[in-house]
């Protein structure tokens, strides 16, 4: 008997619609699969800034690519030097600077020595001129108010549109207008981020920030590296050697316990831009002490574990605009969303006197809901993960059901469409079925007779021969041509008409797109406060105070956090440096004994007091900072071109250019890389010229080992000078350090018991001790006899056995040469 079967084919898109399912997802049963996708083809974040300085005040713009956002800075005054623009520079490392081709001497001059930089990391920016027509007032201002915003509603007159405008951006500062106007022609030109896509497709605008440096503490590159504030290194998978480094052992390495991307980019621009706003700081730390109360621990808990689900919006927003957006773009904003909400409900139950609590319980409108409600009530997850596009739920729109209940209805009509062609067919065929291609439409699909070898076998009558697949003959009959005529492409129809859904609910979506993007920032500011308070909760830190009246800080019993994490036991040590006693401290002490640790560790503890971070102190007074300067650790590099000594002094030029009576200098061992004396004497030099300085004597801690530095008393006796040294004990040959800061002054360096420790031979550990005591007492110093008589006994031997060796009845031996070239030489170091 003939078996007859009937079922819609799969496609290379997926399983059949018939597998998709109508459940109504929640938050916790969105699927996720494919968000590591969308995290990991996020693409390096670049930034584009536009610059113009006129008159002594700059004009800057700036355009990152990671949120699709122009960021603004009102008109500044700055020096001739530009220190401003530099600052700036160093905070955002620029992909591209571009500024007119008209330039006065001085911004000319600057843009040259940053062209020149070949040593700057990661890589100096490309410098790009633009026709000085193009940075014109008016055109600048026609090419913002003319400009594409997906955040700006497209109902709105172009008076509305000027005015909503005016309100984010300062149309008085003609300077940051017209770097404004700069930066969208070249963004324009270069189409940053849609250079593949068709003409008429913009450059993505999500929005309008602005960008201030104010109440900032100023602190160089060197001294992020040397105090381990960043620390990257290679990543240890061979999968990611090319692309990329990870953070190692560092305090933002520490402190780094966001659950977001965006909470872990606010945390590296903090640290980036220490401040000396006290309210700021103080809001900050208010928020921390609630989260460290016990009671709190569990609504700590339960919104880090909601801030995991954040995502980076923009970049969907972007693809949105571009029609670029995926599945796995709905579930993760389905879920940004709603946890969002979730962020807002438990701030609204919290203390509303904390200002970041109610911004959060403000700001997270109904909108985010309304949002959250048309996705989850429109997208069908599971379906769409399933058939891997956007699909819709059930009774959204009932020409689309109806023709999926069409689809899904397929294969019992089939199977009878497939009996009835059987009826018709030769009697040597076995069986037949009727399948439904997409694009194809309805065929007859009969298998591969034994007899039929050549393509004119494979003629039927009545039946066009279609193709040949898998050992099946597909073709078109009377009934599934009336198929296709009656049913139509039912899959392409109904792909079709849920892409145009898709696309009214992107454009619903990017309605709110400024209720989306004001998420961000609270939640990143909260997942932020949350990591440090959960880095102080487990490593026992404490809130610092703050004293504008303090210039200086003091440190009650404060620990280096980096170094009693890998250390059994961490000796505590006290710091002060306030009022006009005690600015410069001269700290000696024996090598190992801990001097170094200590200028870092007074120096970690006032970053962390101006980042708004729990301290590892008991107490921790932080005064009005304005800069930190080190002199720590040399930074070679074979492409600076430059000497390690050149390096040191480079360093210490920095600070004694700029630091003032508020700011913090750290210097250790600094004149080391030279001749003894010279090194001696410019240490002398810098701290002398510092306490001429008087009151306005910056803070100063100098580690040194130039124990002559005292023992000749080159620096001037006053109160501005305070000497300190690590405490140890002698016992016996053994010297016991404690690690403990002390008022005084070493004896000696004691660098033999280092030498011992780093396991070089007792002879040699003896000898530098002798030498040392001769120079001391100005004594000669002479050749140990021991090692002269054991040189000559070696010479000796060598030259007896030479004359072994010799054959003397050899005629071609010639002793007058080897007289006069093998004994004679020898003579002159036996004798």
């Amino acid at each position: 008997m003939a078996s007859v079967a009937a079922t819609p084919a799969r496609t290379p898109n997926g399983p059949g619609p018939g597998e998709a399912s109508a459940s109504f997802p929640t938050v916790a049963s969105v699927p996720g699969p494919q968000e590591p996708e969308e995290e990991g083809e996020e693409e390096p974040a670049e930034i584009h800034l536009c610059v113009l300085w006129n008159s002594g005040y700059l004009g800057i713009a700036y355009y990152d690519t990671s949120d699709s956002t122009i960021h603004f800075m009102p008109d500044a005054p700055d020096h001739e030097s530009l220190k401003l623009l530099q600052r700036v520079l160093d905070e955002i490392d620029p992909r591209s600077v571009v500024t007119s081709a008209k330039q006065d001497e001085n911004m000319t001059r600057f843009l040259g020595k940053l062209a020149s930089q070949e040593h700057r990391e990661p890589k100096r920016p490309e410098i790009i001129f633009l026709p000085s027509v193009d940075f014109g007032l008016e055109i600048s201002k026609q090419r913002l108010l003319s400009g594409n915003y997906s955040f700006i509603p497209d109902s709105m007159t172009t008076t509305e549109k000027i005015l909503f405008l005016s309100s984010i951006i300062p149309f008085d500062c003609l300077l940051m207008v017209r770097a404004l106007g700069g930066l969208l022609k070249f963004l324009g030109r270069r189409r940053i981020g849609v250079e593949l896509e068709e003409y008429n497709v913009s450059v993505p605008i999500l929005g309008f920030k602005k960008f201030v440096l104010t109440n900032l503490v100023s602190i160089d590159q060197d001294t992020y590296s040397v105090l381990q504030i960043f620390k990257s290194e290679s990543h240890p998978s061979v999968y990611k050697v090319a692309s990329g480094l990870k953070e190692g052992l560092s305090l933002f390495g520490i402190l780094n316990r966001c659950r977001c991307k965006w909470g872990e980019k606010l945390l590296r621009l903090w640290f980036t831009r220490p401040t000396q706003d006290l309210g700021e700081l103080n809001s900050r730390l208010d928020v921390i002490q609630f989260f460290l109360l016990p009671q709190n621990l569990d609504m700590a808990q339960m919104l880090h574990r909601l801030l995991g689900h954040i995502k980076n919006v923009p970049l969907i927003l972007k693809r949105m605009k571009l029609s670029h957006t995926k599945v796995s773009d709905w579930q993760v904003l389905y879920k940004t969303v709603y946890s969002a909400l979730g962020l807002r409900d438990a701030c609204r139950s919290l203390p509303q006197s904390i200002q970041l609590f109610r911004d959060i319980a403000q700001e997270f409108s109904d909108d985010l809901h309304h949002i959250a409600s048309l996705i989850g009530k429109v997208v069908d997850f599971e379906g769409s993960l399933a058939e891997n596009r956007f699909t819709v739920l059930p009774n959204i729109d009932p020409e689309i059901d109806e023709k999926k209940r069409r689809l899904m209805g397929l294969p019992s009509f089939l199977t009878e469409v497939a009996r009835k062609e059987l009826e018709n067919l030769d009697s040597r065929i076995p069986s037949c079925s009727v399948i439904y291609i997409p694009l194809i439409g309805f065929l007859l699909s009969i298998p591969r007779l034994p007899s039929m070898v050549e393509t004119s076998d494979f003629e039927i009558e009545g039946l066009d021969f279609m193709f040949l697949s898998e050992e099946k003959l597909h073709y078109r009959s009377a009934r599934t041509k009336e198929l296709d005529a009656l049913l139509g492409d039912l899959h392409c129809d109904i792909r079709d008409q849920e892409t145009l859904l898709m696309h009214q609910l992107q454009c619903q979506v990017l309605a709110r797109a400024a209720v989306l993007t004001r998420v961000l920032d609270p939640a990143s500011r909260l997942d932020v406060l949350l990591a440090l308070a959960s880095a102080a909760r487990d490593c026992g830190y404490s809130r610092p105070c703050y004293s504008p009246q303090l210039l200086g800080v003091r440190i009650q019993n404060g620990r280096h956090l980096l170094m009693e994490l890998c250390a059994r036991t961490f000796v505590p040590n006290s710091a002060e440096c306030g009022g006009d006693i005690g600015r410069v401290k001269v700290i000696t002490g024996p090598n190992s004994s801990g001097k170094s640790i200590y200028l870092k560790q007074v120096g970690l503890i006032t970053f962390m007091a101006l980042v708004g971070s729990f301290v590892p102190a008991e107490e921790a007074e932080i005064g009005a900072v304005d800069a930190i300067f080190t002199r720590i650790h040399s930074c070679e590099s074979i492409s600076l071109g430059l000497s390690t000594f050149m390096i040191d002094l480079n360093q210490v030029a920095k600070a004694v250019n700029n630091a003032t009576e508020r700011s913090l200098v750290l210097v250790d061992e600094f004149g080391k890389g030279t001749n003894t004396v010279d090194g001696l004497a410019l240490l002398a030099a810098v701290i002398r010229h510092w306490l001429a300085l008087g009151p306005t004597c910056p803070h100063v801690f100098v580690a040194t080992n130039f124990l002559s530095l005292v023992h000749l008393q080159l620096l001037p006796q006053g109160p501005l000078v305070q000497y300190l040294t690590m405490e140890t004990c002698e016992d016996g040959d053994d010297l016991v350090f404690f690690y403990q800061v002390c008022e005084g002054v070493v004896r000696a360096s004691h660098a033999s018991h280092t030498a011992t420790q780093a396991g070089l031979p007792e002879k040699l550990i003896a000898r530098g001790k002798q030498v040392s005591d001769l120079i001391r007492s100005g004594k000669p110093i002479k050749p140990v006899q021991e090692l002269l008589k054991e040189k000559q006994m070696e010479n000796c031997q060598t030259l007896v056995d030479k004359f072994l060796k010799l054959d003397l009845e050899d005629p071609s031996l010639d002793l007058d040469i080897f007289m006069s070239q093998e004994v004679l030489p020898a003579a002159t170091t036996i004798l």
